[in-house]
C-alpha cells in the first residue's frame, strides 16, 4: 500500500513538472517568435532603407556624370557669341635648370648638342617623387613645355581678335625665305607650346637631370614622357628637301686662344661650384660642340655690319629685336662698323660665364675669352651642380 501511495506520488510529481516545462517552453517559443519577428521587421526596414540609399547614391552619381559631360561638352565647343574657343588652364610641373642662361646659343633643335645639359626641378607640391619611379629605365624622354622667353608672350592675354600672329615665318636654312608656321618648329606660335627629346642622364629624388637639351635656364615644364622608340620613330618619314640642308649653319672650325684658357681657369674657381659640369675641359667641350653650329640670328648673318645701334652707355649692341635669339654683338673699334665679319666680337652666355668669339671669312670660329656676368653668376646660387649627381 505504501509503495503504491509513493508510485502516485511520483507520478504525479513527474507529470507537474513536465508541464511545467512544457508551459516554460511554449512560453519561451512565444517569446523567440516574438523576437524573430520584431527582428525580421527591423531588418527589412534596415534593408529598405540601404535599397533607398543605394538608389539615392545612384541617381546621385548619375546627375554627377551628366552634370560632367554637360561641363565638358560646353568647354570643348565654342562659344557662338565669342570667337575665343575655351581654354584649359594649365600649370607647370616644374623647372628648367640649364646650362643656357639665355636664349643666344641654345641649339634650334635637340641633341645637336650632346653635352648641353639641364635639371627639371619638379614641384613636388603637385608631383610626388614617386611618379618618377620606372622613368630612369628609358633612355631618352620627352619634355613639353613653354616658350616662356618669347618676346611676345603678352599675346596670350590679349583677346584673340586683337593678338594676331605671323602666318609665315623666316627659316635660318633659306636666308630668310618665309615658310607657314606650323611647317617650321618657331617658338612663336599661337599656343607657345615646345616638345622636345632629351636623354635620362639620373633621376634622383623629385630631380631629373637631362643631356642633349633645347631648353633655355627657366623654362616651365608642362609634362614629361617616355621616348618609345617603336611608335615615336618612323621609318621612312618625309621632309621637305630644304630642311635636309640643316648642315649649312656648320662652322668649319672651333679653336681656342691662350688667353681663354687662362681666363677659363680664374672663373672655373667661382663658377665650377654651381656648375653642371665636372672640369674646365668639359665645360670648354660644351662650347666647342654649341659653337659648331652658326648661332647667329638671320639679321647678323645678312647683315654683320650695318646692324649696329649704340646702347646708352656706349657699347654697341646689334639690333635683333626682330629675331627669335638674344643675340649681342660689339665692336672692337671706336664706334664705327668693323671692317671684317672676323672683326666683329660675338658673346654667347653659358652656366653664367659670358664666352666671347670672332666668325672668321672662313665660317672658323676662333673662341677668345671667357668671364664672369655678375647679374647671371648671383642668381645661379642654390642651382644643380655635378657633385650632386655624381655616384
Amino acid at each position: 500500500m505504501g509503495y503504491s501511495t509513493e508510485s502516485k506520488w511520483l507520478t504525479a510529481t513527474i507529470t507537474f513538472a513536465l508541464a511545467a516545462l512544457s508551459a516554460s517552453t511554449v512560453f519561451s517559443l512565444y517569446l523567440w517568435k516574438r523576437k524573430s519577428r520584431d527582428l525580421d521587421s527591423k531588418i527589412g526596414e534596415l534593408e529598405k532603407s540601404l535599397k533607398a540609399s543605394l538608389d539615392n547614391c545612384a541617381a546621385e552619381r548619375q546627375g554627377r556624370i551628366r552634370a560632367q559631360q554637360a561641363l565638358r561638352k560646353a568647354l570643348t565647343q565654342p562659344k557662338l557669341d565669342n570667337v575665343e574657343l575655351t581654354s584649359y588652364p594649365m600649370a607647370p610641373i616644374g623647372v628648367i635648370q640649364s646650362c643656357f642662361s639665355t636664349r643666344n646659343g641654345t641649339p634650334r633643335q635637340p641633341v645637336l648638342v650632346p653635352l648641353s645639359r639641364a635639371c627639371l626641378i619638379f614641384n613636388t607640391a603637385r608631383v610626388p617623387p614617386a611618379s618618377l619611379e620606372g622613368l630612369g629605365e628609358y633612355s631618352h624622354c620627352w619634355v613639353i613645355y613653354v616658350f616662356h622667353k618669347n618676346t611676345n608672350l603678352e599675346k596670350l592675354w590679349k583677346d584673340p581678335t586683337k593678338s594676331k600672329f605671323k602666318a609665315k615665318v623666316r627659316v635660318p636654312t633659306l636666308n630668310g625665305e618665309r615658310k607657314g608656321l606650323f611647317a617650321t618648329r618657331s617658338p612663336h606660335r599661337p599656343s607657345p607650346i615646345g616638345l622636345s627629346v632629351a636623354k635620362v642622364e639620373v633621376v634622383q629624388g623629385h630631380m631629373l637631370l637631362l643631356s642633349g637639351v633645347d631648353l633655355v635656364d627657366g623654362t616651365p615644364v608642362l609634362d614629361v614622357k617616355p621616348y618609345i622608340p617603336y611608335c615615336d620613330s618612323i621609318q621612312g618619314a618625309r621632309v621637305p628637301k630644304w630642311l635636309a640642308a640643316d648642315s649649312i649653319l656648320a662652322v668649319a672650325s672651333v679653336s681656342f686662344s691662350e688667353v681663354f684658357t687662362s681666363t677659363l681657369a680664374d672663373c672655373w674657381e667661382m663658377a665650377g661650384n654651381n656648375s653642371l659640369y665636372a672640369s674646365p675641359d668639359e665645360f670648354q667641350n660644351l662650347i666647342k660642340q654649341v659653337l659648331s653650329w652658326d648661332i647667329r640670328s638671320l639679321a647678323q648673318r645678312n647683315r654683320p655690319h650695318d646692324s649696329f645701334i649704340n646702347s646708352e652707355n656706349g657699347k654697341q649692341l646689334n639690333d635683333s629685336s626682330n629675331n627669335d635669339h638674344d643675340e649681342e654683338a660689339s665692336s672692337p673699334g671706336n664706334g664705327q662698323p668693323p671692317s671684317s665679319s672676323g672683326d666683329i666680337m660675338y658673346h654667347l652666355t653659358l652656366e653664367g660665364l659670358e664666352v666671347s668669339y670672332r666668325l672668321n671669312s672662313d665660317f672658323s670660329v676662333v673662341v677668345e675669352k671667357v668671364k664672369e656676368v655678375s647679374n647671371i653668376t648671383n642668381s645661379r646660387q642654390k642651382r644643380c651642380n655635378y657633385s650632386m649627381w655624381r655616384v
